[in-house]
């Protein structure tokens, strides 16, 4: 029976454990170049004993950013500033990921803490950041109060699924393993996914099929400039939460046919297609996109990565040991505690004696709980 902390392997990749980093996007990049700041953030996940550790949400192309403070993929200039990232993350024994997305009609979009509306004169006169025409399956705003996208033509589409090509390349040579494509969340491959985004009459629209056409093509295009042996994973937003939108069934035959191009996983989210409110449907709770998880794993025989609103060692023990997902994915829980996978090492008893931490950290660590025992005082 697997364990949260017993090894996986997806391809020619081993994970020490079951441990995920989910991407987080930081908004700290200058057109589209990591820094020390990526570096920090990402090192010290791999260093708290994380087997996989995602870099964040990653642009194909320029345009595709969500953000002025997005990393990028969409020139070979960028290579350089990741690897180092992406050489530290597997020196300290976690398999570096990488997150590949294009924001489609969320782009040209301020930092959350400026307000996570449109950019506009103001973001140009206090930072010097100025707004981009967004491209999308259709001319439908984001939200209200959002301009319209540009409805995508032949040559958008064809072009920005060789941009998800050319990246997966580039994440190779930057030294990363694993990839993960943002096809969730309302980013664009999402976008052509839902009926709520897709109005297209052409063969990227309508039917499921048609709908799902663009990832397919993108999991080939990725495939294609993708070692053979590192494992491809798509995060889906497995249901809309809305009537009319994308339901659990329709997400695993998307499962089947990204199976069919080569992918491996399938991390299982929800939501985020339109506007910033809450579906009604969607009720928030512990683990609640778990069963999406274990659905997709079930139905479409594809491995899968439960994420959302996990926090608890045991509960996220019982999801793997209970073959509801491969792997579970933690954000906010991590930023709030980036040892959480060593913390809980010992609490499960995968780990004594702080074997599994860095020497350099659990010598003294096991030093002081001796002394501590010792003296009585713990």
């Amino acid at each position: 029976m697997a364990s949260l902390y017993s090894p996986f392997e997806l391809r020619g990749v081993a994970f020490k454990n079951r441990i995920a980093v989910s991407p987080m996007s930081q908004y700290r990049s200058v057109d589209g170049y990591a820094n020390d700041w990526h570096m920090v953030h990402l090192g010290r996940f791999a260093m708290g004993g994380a087997g996989l550790v995602y870099a964040e949400a990653t642009a194909v192309e320029k345009d595709g950013r969500r953000t002025h403070g997005d990393l990028g993929l969409w020139e070979d200039a960028q290579i350089d500033s990741l690897r180092p990232i992406a050489r530290f993350i597997e020196r300290e024994g976690a398999v570096p990921g990488i997150q590949l997305g294009h924001a489609g009609r969320k782009a040209s979009e301020r930092r959350p803490w400026h307000g996570e509306t449109p950019v506009d004169d103001e973001d140009v006169a206090s930072r010097n950041e100025a707004p981009w025409q967004a491209i999308a399956p259709s001319p439908l705003p984001y939200a209200d109060g959002w301009p319209a996208p540009d409805e995508m033509s032949e040559d958008d589409i064809r072009r920005v699924i060789r941009s998800f090509g050319d990246a997966a390349r580039r994440s190779r040579e930057a030294g990363f393993r694993m990839i993960e494509v943002y096809a969730a969340h309302g980013f664009l491959v999402h976008q052509f996914l839902s009926p709520i985004s897709n109005r297209r009459q052409d063969g990227w629209g309508g039917s499921p099929e048609n709908r799902r056409r663009f990832a397919t093509a993108v999991a080939r295009s990725i495939r294609a400039n993708w070692p053979e042996d590192y494992p491809l994973a798509f995060r889906l937003s497995a249901t809309d939460w809305l009537d009319g939108g994308i339901e659990i069934d329709e997400t695993v035959a998307t499962a089947r046919a990204l199976k069919a191009e080569g992918v491996d996983m399938i991390d299982c989210s929800t939501g985020g297609i339109g506007g910033k409110e809450r579906p009604r449907r969607m009720v928030i709770e512990e683990g609640f996109q778990t069963p999406f998880a274990e659905q997709v794993r079930r139905d479409a025989e594809i491995a899968t990565m439960a994420v959302g609103f996990l926090w608890n060692a045991e509960a996220c023990a019982d999801i793997i040991a209970s073959g509801k997902a491969d792997m579970i994915a933690m954000a906010r829980e991590l930023l709030d505690d980036p040892n959480w996978p060593l913390r809980n090492a010992e609490k499960l008893g995968a780990d004594e004696n702080h074997a599994m931490w860095p020497i350099e950290s659990g010598w003294w660590l096991m030093k002081r709980e001796r002394l501590l025992k010792k003296l009585g005082l713990r």
